[in-house]
Parts: structure tokens; sequence; C-alpha cells
């Protein structure tokens, strides 16, 4: 389940199903070949688009800020391409060491454009909080304390035509178990404009809960993207002001 809620200046929220793919970046499924259109995983749909593999844009952006993971495993949670596309608003990527430790968290932010950006999290960061801390303004009992490091790092990518690139993200991405609970707030010089939050359970990649989940979620990734465009113009027909999109220069070992 994802559910977003925007406090300022008019207040919306909604919730929407769908099913997200947690897999490890060196080991990506193969599925037969009969299903392969509902579960595709493709380098171009992450980082500059442009590597062999996730795992080698992922190194290489990495690589551009001096960090080295030396092979260790990274875990990704995404949408997959599904009847060829894919709109991934979210990519999350736990990046370890050789040794087993969690070196960083890496935030791919997608918008509406076709535009990517990304966000490192170091676990080492000083100005991290422990997210035994209290949210200080909560949107409901939907948006309440989660599990987990909470990682805060300003705003500077373009996404939502509805807010200007201000303001600092504060996230919430432990490391899934069993369950998912992950939560992004974005706060501003308002105070709390707007919360994201997906949390799900967690199900063996087979065959059959794929379809499943295909049956009861057909085409998740365009109802994804159409959902957004849908909450858009509803946005638009309330009178909420537009941000003009600036121009945007690329990350080094990213395009944007």
């Amino acid at each position: 389940m994802i559910a977003h809620a925007r406090t300022t200046p008019l207040r919306h929220s909604f919730r929407h199903r769908t099913y997200l793919w947690y897999v490890d970046v060196d080991r990506l499924p193969v599925l037969p070949r009969p299903v392969r259109p509902l579960a595709r995983f493709d380098a171009r749909d992450h980082f500059t688009g442009g590597a062999a593999s996730i795992r080698a844009g992922l190194d290489a952006f990495l690589a551009a800020r001096g960090i080295d993971l030396g092979g260790g495993r990274v875990m990704m949670l995404a949408h997959a391409r599904v009847f060829g596309f894919v709109f991934n608003p979210l990519s999350v990527y736990w990046c370890h060491d050789r040794s087993g430790a969690l070196v960083c968290v890496v935030a791919e932010v997608h918008n509406t454009y076709g535009q990517r950006h990304c966000y490192v999290l170091r676990t080492d960061d000083p100005g991290g909080a422990e997210a035994e801390k209290e949210s200080e303004k909560k949107s409901g009992k939907e948006f309440g304390k989660e599990s987990g490091k909470e990682f805060e790092v300003d705003k500077d990518f373009y996404v939502s035509p509805f807010f200007p690139v201000e303001g600092r993200y504060r996230m919430r991405l432990p490391l899934p178990g069993d369950r998912l609970r992950l939560a992004v707030h974005l706060d501003n010089e308002e105070g709390r404009a707007f919360t994201a939050v997906v949390r799900g359970r967690r199900r063996p990649a087979t065959v059959r809960a794929l379809l499943s989940s295909a049956v009861r979620r057909p085409w998740s990734t365009a109802a994804v993207w159409v959902g957004i465009r849908r909450h858009g113009v509803h946005l638009l027909l309330r009178g909420l002001p537009v941000h003009p999109r600036p121009r945007s220069s690329p990350q080094e070992g990213k395009l944007s």
C-alpha cells in the first residue's frame, strides 16, 4: 500500500494498492518465458540508463562519490517493467560492504517528466536522527512512527509541480523484513508539507504469486503513472498553483 498526504497549502491524500519487488541486484529473478512480460528489470530504467546492468550503474554512481562497496550485497526495492512499461516514483537500494555491514541507502527518485535523481543516505552521517524521535507533526495514524534510522537530506530535485525545489526530506527506510514500512516526509518553512508511506507484506516471488498480483493489480506500473497524473489534475482544478520546472544539471555518475 502506498499512501500520500499533502498538508500545505491544500490538504489532499490518497492511497494506492500495488506490488513491488525486493531483489538482490546481482541475482535478479529470471522468470519462465510466458510470464516475463509481467516482470522485467532493465538497466536503462535506473541511474544513467546506459550501464550494462543495474549493479554497474549503482557502482558507478557510488564511485563518483567515493564509495566502494567492494562487491557487497545490494538489495533493491522497485517496480519491474510490466508489458514493457515502468514508472518508479522511488527505488531504494540498501548497500552493504563485503562484511555485510550497511554502508548507505540510495533513494532514487523519478518524476513524471522522465528525469531521475539519487540521494545518498550514509549510515554514518551525524546529521541523521534516530527514528525513536517522534515526528513533530503527523497526518493521521497512517503516517506515524516507523522503525529504523531516520535520514535527513535537502530536497534538490523537481518532483511534484506543486512544490518548489526547496525544503528538507526526512526519510525512514529500514531494511525490509517480513513487513515493509517506509516513510518519506517533506518539511519546508510552513512545517510538514507532505508525507509518503509505503507498507507491505513480504511474499515469495513465485509464478503463482505473480499471476495473482497481476490479476488483482493489472498493469500496475501504468496504474501508478496514471494515478499520479489524475491527482495532479484534481489539484489543478482546486486552484493549486504550479511551480515552473527548473533546468536541472545531471548528477555526476548519473543522468537526471
